[in-house]
């Protein structure tokens, strides 16, 4: 998720970030299914996915297609760019939160110089060097440090979420250089930015409207499956609670027939 703004709703991440700490005490009881264990307010996510689903059909996607069809696409990407870089420093702050220095430095560097020579991020001029992007968050962070994800939220007008990746919001925001903007400036800028946001996932949004027989359920899993594979950088260790017991596996023991 790309970084939010001060202008971006910063009330809306302290509240949440005071929902969701209480939230994390509260205790889920035992259910017939692994999804209560961490779904624990199902009926209530469910309603906010609603609110957020009519929000985006209504106002978002209407907005999305009007900005893709009349910004051309060279445009596009140098504004993506630009958002892109000024909430690059939470991604070099995790880096070193998370004991990778050596990606910390290379990421670091990467915003210098995009920041310079590449006129505040408007272009990307660091990848053609090998500075190559991450995509690290404070969530993240936590769950290196051992942090459980928990309970999963929906929160409202923002999307899933996690107890564990709730506090990335707050971080987000004081991370993003566009929070030390004056205010008059930034909320033009806000909108935007969450436009340009939402043209990215637009096909992603798409596909699972089209293609998901339960959109709550599909967004939920892979909320989480995306969540664990960065966690991970992209190799999780296999849930051998998951596996099937595979009858053509050869690694198993086969007793000799009488």
């Amino acid at each position: 998720m790309r970084s939010m703004t001060k202008a971006a709703m910063p009330c809306v991440a302290i509240g949440w970030l005071l929902i969701t700490a209480l939230a994390g005490c509260t205790t889920s009881q035992a259910a017939g299914s692994a999804a209560a264990d961490y779904d624990p307010f199902e009926s209530v996510n469910r309603r906010i996915y609603r609110v957020n689903d009519l929000a985006d059909r209504k106002i978002a996607k209407p907005a999305t297609e009007a900005y893709v069809s009349y910004t051309p696409r060279p445009i596009r990407e140098t504004v993506s760019n630009f958002f892109d870089n000024v909430a690059y420093p939470s991604v070099i702050l995790n880096d070193f939160l998370q004991g990778k220095g050596s990606q910390g430095l290379e990421d670091l560097s990467r915003f210098l110089v995009n920041s310079t020579f590449g006129f505040l991020g408007v272009w990307d001029v660091a990848t053609p060097l090998g500075l190559e992007a991450h995509d690290e968050d404070f969530g993240q962070t936590l769950g290196v440090w051992g942090m459980d994800e928990s309970t999963y939220l929906m929160l409202p007008f923002i999307g899933p979420s996690t107890v564990r990746d709730a506090p990335n919001l707050g971080v987000t925001v004081v991370t993003n250089i566009l929070f030390y903007v004056p205010n008059p400036y930034v909320i033009p800028v806000a909108i935007l930015g969450f436009i340009d946001y939402r043209a990215g996932v637009d096909e992603a949004v798409t596909f699972r409207n089209e293609t998901a027989v339960e959109p709550y359920l599909f967004t939920r899993e892979a909320y989480l499956q995306h969540r664990r594979f960065l966690i991970y950088d992209g190799n999780p260790p296999v849930d051998e609670n998951l596996l099937l017991d595979d009858p053509f596996d050869d690694s198993r023991s086969i007793s000799p027939a009488p």
